[in-house]
């Protein structure tokens, strides 16, 4: 089974993975999701939220942008981390899933974000 985590605000992807309001979380089994869930952000700290999301058995995220220090934690704990995505949350989910779901690695460097995301 795959767990694949999309950092939301409500349906719709985030812009950026830190400030979400929740995470909604799709199970897998062959290819076809068999379980959807919504549970809120526990708030944003760093380092927080990778492992909060490691220790709940997630092997993807799926996220409008994220910053990088949040990707090497992801990337440390063999988590498969997908930026750039934007749309309803279960659309992102599906299109991973169809192969169609590309990262673009938009990074976030900076915490004054103000759209800065994806340049």
């Amino acid at each position: 089974m795959i767990k694949i985590a999309v950092a939301s605000e409500n349906d719709m992807v985030t812009e950026h993975f830190g400030h979400c309001i929740n995470f909604n979380i799709f199970e897998i089994q062959n290819d076809r999701i068999v379980k959807s869930e919504s549970i809120a952000n526990p708030g944003h700290k760093p380092g927080f939220l990778p492992n909060f999301l490691n220790d709940m058995g997630v092997n993807v995220v799926i996220s409008g942008g994220m910053g990088g220090g949040a990707i090497d934690i992801f990337n440390e704990k063999g988590i498969e981390v997908i930026v750039g995505a934007s749309g309803y949350a279960k659309a992102a989910a599906e299109a991973y899933l169809a192969g169609t779901l590309k990262s673009t690695g938009s990074i976030c460097h900076e915490h004054k974000h103000h759209d800065k995301c994806g340049n």
